[in-house]
């Protein structure tokens, strides 16, 4: 007996105060499909208004693409604390916006990943962009930005796929 793969909208967020990833992809799993990409790019010099227009710009997405989950990069230790605490609130505001929305947020670690699709966890921003671009056949390559934002959405797909493989595996086959 076949049984159905749902199919599950993801949005991946890249944050950044100056600058903010977004991808949306839909996967069942083994299947994955492009939806958009982009970026968001802060106006301003103050941080309060840049959080807004996180928020506002993440809230518009959401409600355009209707995601069933939100997958966004998790905080990395930053040699300057300043830009550590400017990244949170950024994270911080697009975590809002999909809460405001009901959605569920999951966070992934930058080195999770990108061993999720390039396969090495340490893997240059180049390399990413050109794995995404593959994966998703896309035509062109996408901005640094929004290529970490499919990542995350990816790194999601495949994170998701191999849990609901696992689950339903016979007992004897579970590690």
């Amino acid at each position: 007996m076949a049984r159905s793969i749902a199919v599950s909208r993801i949005i991946g967020i890249d944050p950044g105060s100056r600058i903010t990833g977004y991808g949306v992809i839909e996967s069942d799993g083994m299947h994955t499909r492009h939806i958009t990409h982009g970026t968001l790019r802060l106006q301003g010099d103050a941080l309060a208004p840049r959080l807004g227009q996180i928020f506002a710009g993440i809230t518009r997405l959401i409600d355009e693409f209707q995601p069933a989950v939100m997958a966004i990069e998790q905080v990395f230790v930053s040699k300057n604390p300043a830009s550590a605490l400017k990244l949170g609130q950024a994270r911080g505001a697009a975590i809002c916006a999909a809460v405001s929305r009901r959605l569920e947020v999951v966070e992934y670690t930058p080195t999770r990943i990108k061993q999720a699709v390039v396969g090495v966890g340490r893997a240059q921003k180049e390399q990413v962009q050109h794995m995404v671009q593959l994966i998703l056949k896309l035509n062109d390559r996408p901005a640094a930005d929004a290529a970490d934002a499919l990542a995350v959405a990816l790194s999601h797909a495949h994170t998701g796929s191999t849990l609901e493989h696992m689950a339903n595996r016979p007992r004897g086959l579970r590690r």
